[in-house]
Order: C-alpha cells, then sequence, then structure tokens
C-alpha cells in the first residue's frame, strides 16, 4: 500500500546521509518513476526533501531537518512496527514482513530495545480471510465494484457494492461500502461472504458516511435476562461481560444480570453453557429453551 511505502522511504531518509531513486526502487520493488511520485506527495506533506544530480548525488532531508528526530521517535518505529506485524498476519502474502524489514533496516540504532507488543488480526479462517482482505484492498484502492454471495440470518443474497474501509471490530474483519442493492452504506462480515469478484467497473468515490460502531448501536440491548450460572462456568461471564455481571449466592452459584440484544443470539450462547445454566427470565426463553430440549430429545432418542 502506498502509504506503507512513504513511511518506509521517510523512515530510510531518516536514517542514511543520501540514497539514490534505484536503490529506494530496488527497496520497495516498485519503478522509479513511481519513487519520483512518492518524493513528491512528501514533499507535499512538508518533509523537506532535496535531491541532488551526478556522481555522488541522490536524494537526502535537508540536514537542518534531519537533526530533529521528533518527526518518528523509536517509540514511533516501535508502533509502526507492531501495526505492520499486525497486518502481516491476515497477509496472505509476505508483503507486510518485507516492509517491516525495510523500515528497520539501518535503523537498529533508532529502533531499540525488544518488542513488548504483539497483535495477531488472524483467526481460524486465515487461509479463508486473507485472499479476501487482498482482494478488497485492490477493490478499494482502484475503485472498482465488489460482487459476492452474501449469507446472512435474513437469508442469502447476491451483493453489488463500492468497498470503502476494511474494518477490524469484534473479533471480526468486515467491510464498509455503499450497497447498489440497498442505495446506502452497510457493513458487511467478511466470514459470511462466498464467491467475490473485483469487477472491471469502477465506481467515482462519495463522500464516506463513516460506520458507527458502537456496540449499542450494532447490538442494541432488548432483552433483559436473568439466570442462574454455576461456579465452574465463572471464568466465561468474567472473560465475557467482566466480574460485576453476577452476584455470588449462598451456594456458590452465580446470579446473572444482562441486557442482551436478540432472542437468536441469547438462545444460541445459552446453549453454549449445556446444563451449567438455568434461565429464570423472561419467562419466554424458559419455554423456548425447553422446546428446544424437547426436540433435541426427540432427535437422540429415535436414533
Amino acid at each position: 500500500m502506498k502509504i506503507d511505502r512513504l513511511i518506509g522511504i521517510l523512515s530510510v531518509l531518516l536514517q542514511e546521509e543520501k540514497v539514490t531513486a534505484p536503490e529506494l526502487a530496488e527497496k520497495f520493488e516498485v519503478s522509479r518513476r513511481t519513487i519520483s511520485r512518492d518524493i513528491e506527495d512528501l514533499c507535499r506533506a512538508g518533509i523537506p526533501i532535496c535531491t541532488v544530480q551526478g556522481a555522488g548525488g541522490g536524494i537526502c532531508i535537508m540536514e537542518g531537518y534531519r537533526m530533529d528526530r521528533t518527526l518518528l521517535t523509536s517509540k514511533d518505529m516501535q508502533m509502526i512496527l507492531v501495526g505492520l506485524r499486525s497486518l502481516d498476519s491476515v497477509s496472505g502474502s509476505n508483503y507486510y514482513g518485507q516492509l517491516m524489514e525495510k523500515i528497520q533496516t539501518g535503523s537498529s540504532n533508532f529502533v531499540s530495545g525488544r518488542d513488548s507488543m504483539l497483535i495477531d488480526l488472524s483467526s481460524w479462517y486465515k487461509e479463508a480471510l486473507a485472499p479476501k482482505i487482498k482482494m478488497i484492498q485492490t477493490a478499494i484502492e482502484e475503485r472498482r465494484i465488489l460482487f459476492f454471495h452474501y449469507y446472512a440470518p435474513k437469508g442469502e443474497s447476491v451483493r453489488q457494492i463500492e468497498p470503502y474501509y476494511l474494518i477490524f471490530k469484534w473479533t471480526s474483519w468486515y467491510i464498509w461500502g455503499w450497497c447498489c442493492a440497498r442505495k446506502d452504506f452497510r457493513l458487511f462480515k467478511l466470514n459470511r461472504m462466498d464467491g467475490m469478484e473485483v469487477s472491471n467497473e469502477q465506481y467515482l468515490a462519495r463522500t464516506v458516511v463513516m460506520p458507527d460502531l458502537s456496540n449499542k448501536r450494532i447490538f442494541p440491548e432488548g432483552i433483559r435476562v436473568k439466570a442462574v450460572f454455576q461456579p465452574a462456568v465463572r471464568w466465561r461471564l468474567v472473560e465475557e461481560f467482566g466480574p460485576n455481571c453476577f452476584e455470588t449466592q449462598l451456594d456458590g452459584t452465580l446470579l446473572f444480570f444482562r441486557d442482551y440484544a436478540d432472542e437468536d443470539s441469547l438462545l444460541d450462547w445459552i446453549l453454549t453453557f449445556q446444563n451449567q445454566v438455568e434461565v429464570l427470565e423472561p419467562k419466554e426463553i424458559r419455554q423456548k429453551l425447553l422446546e428446544i430440549a424437547k426436540e433435541m430429545t426427540k432427535t437422540y432418542e429415535s436414533n
């Protein structure tokens, strides 16, 4: 990605007295013309870059400016590397790994200390996820329409969108784009997308309305749950909702109170605890759990 390359070029220029355009082109595996455009972009961003022609010439940052390292401190560089390493965890290639090596080249005195933060953005579905992310990045950069088959709780559909942002939230990856069918911006979960294709058709970028990713907006609280859990599952309640989501009763059981988003999700969640929980309220949920248990009993007794 271009922003990664610009950061890498700037890092090299901060570390070395002078570097040539061919050296940068080889290091970042792009053409000299691309490097020239990148240098122009850095100049427009306010970085005073000089080019010297002839023997012994090259590209450098103005001497007075180069003495000031506040632009990228050692901590800044560490955070950049942490970010690149996290992206590498979902990349289908070694692009980000190579970029980390390029940034670190000649920076041993600048990037000091051991890594103290490791972020892995991958999931159990990394093999299927990485190609999707790469394809979506291409579609966003080239402003191309994206087609895919989408599986949602309300049914399946074929979608056509203008992609704008890749988002990592709630331990999953999403894409934010303009849905041509709904005529509005929508959030799509990558693990529910299949048969993805990047069209040759390009689109004109819209004024993008940023998604409201607050938990209450995406998962509105609608059902007040009261349940009793066995002590053996305390760790799960703490992990998922924090230590204040229940009260420990005299017999050691855990009285749980929580507002939940929707009925189907609540039923799915409760069933993962098997016989380690009893729902007290609402009564409608108790009844549906009873019906599910009866149907499961029929299924297993019939076999």
